[in-house]
């Protein structure tokens, strides 16, 4: 309960729109070739000033980021243009120590309110999830398990399969089903390293049907992910789809 109240300035962050530029002022026209003098050395070597609202520091950069994360944390809330509005009044009038309703008697709605939200977001996205699953089960050479896993190997691999109780190393990639990427061992630059009984079903089963030095792809149903609560970065209901390369096992 106190999470989300501590969130929602986020909003303003990550939700209000970005200060338009200011038109450029209009050049007066010439009134005779002696009117118009060129411009001094000094103004043309002058630094423009920067944009309003521009990031030019490292606090204000980490304080942005810190916005960014907390709108990623609201998103289960599924908040509408109408309803950002109403959270950044209600930042304004508190702000202004004048709240429009007593905080102590809406509180106790606000964990009822989150819950009801993510269930309907997770609902959605199952809907657009489905498309996709349906779509994926077509490809060639992909296979649907009984738990909901579509398997698909991109490269055949040479070594011996892991076991649910190895240790295993891959390098990996995660997206959403609109192709937005969630999370990526390319990015930071070294490969993952983990007990495969202690991920997500569908990745203690699919890697146990890959061998070493192959790359499979694993669309992973919400059932066999992270449910109807998802992630910060993963909405609740949603499938993901993951390219694994498994580098290693640790027995």
């Amino acid at each position: 309960m106190r999470v989300l109240l501590f969130l929602l300035p986020s909003l303003l962050m990550a939700q209000a729109p970005a200060p338009k530029a200011a038109p450029a002022p209009a050049k007066s026209p010439a009134k005779s070739a002696k009117s118009a003098a060129p411009a001094s050395s000094t103004a043309a070597k002058a630094k423009a000033p920067a944009p309003a609202g521009a990031l030019t520091t490292d606090d204000q950069k980490t304080i942005y980021a810190v916005g960014l994360s907390m709108a990623q944390s609201l998103s289960s809330l599924s908040l509408s243009a109408a309803e950002i509005e109403i959270v950044k009044r209600a930042l304004s009038d508190s702000a202004a120590g004048k709240p429009a309703i007593k905080l102590e008697e809406w509180q106790p709605k606000i964990n009822a309110f989150a819950q009801s939200r993510s269930v309907r977001v997770a609902a959605q996205e199952k809907i657009r999830s489905k498309a996709f699953l349906d779509k994926a089960v077509t490809e060639p050479g992909a296979t649907k398990t009984s738990s909901g896993l579509v398997y698909r190997e991109l490269t055949p691999g040479s070594g011996p399969s892991p076991k649910a109780t190895d240790k295993v190393k891959v390098n990996y990639k995660g997206t959403l089903v609109n192709g937005t990427e969630f999370d990526s061992s390319y990015k930071r630059g070294q490969p993952a390293e983990f007990p495969l009984n202690g991920v997500i079903p569908c990745w203690t089963e699919g890697v146990q049907k890959m061998k070493v030095g192959g790359k499979s792809q694993l669309v992973c149903p919400s059932e066999i992910a992270y449910g109807d609560q998802g992630r910060p970065s993963i909405p609740g209901g949603a499938t993901l789809i993951f390219e694994i390369e498994l580098l290693g096992i640790t027995p």
